[in-house]
């Protein structure tokens, strides 16, 4: 059997130019981001069930000292069996080929993204 290639994924905001090197291009933000035209946004989908939930989005309200604990309770809507199934599905995107994960948010490191990728990475399989 051979083994499976770990996951290429890499992350930009939706707001910067597209590159022929993102490969499948997924936007995972549950609203549309502001200003941008879909042309734009060059996306291959829009993934906006894997954001964090809305409760969870508005309590966060992007402050760096709650980051570890949106991350945690982030993971746990995470384990949500159509959530599961849909890392699932770009994890396997990511082992054919470079996945982009494409945000709005201008503060990546206390992002949801962060925690989506090392998911993806760390996953199943």
């Amino acid at each position: 059997m051979t083994p499976s290639r770990s996951p290429d994924v890499q992350v930009k905001r939706v707001y910067d130019e597209a590159s022929p090197d993102d490969g499948t291009r997924v936007l995972v933000d549950r609203l549309w981001p502001r200003g941008l035209s879909k042309e734009r946004a060059r996306l291959d989908a829009w993934d906006k069930e894997l954001a964090p939930s809305n409760e969870l989005r508005r309590w966060y309200g992007h402050e760096p000292e709650r980051y570890e604990e949106f991350a945690e309770r982030y993971r746990h809507e995470l384990t949500d069996e159509d959530r599961a199934a849909e890392l699932d599905r770009l994890r396997t995107l990511a082992r054919k080929g470079r996945l982009t994960l494409l945000t709005a948010t201008k503060d990546l490191p206390h992002g949801h993204v962060r925690v989506l990728v090392d998911a993806l990475r760390r996953g199943r399989g």
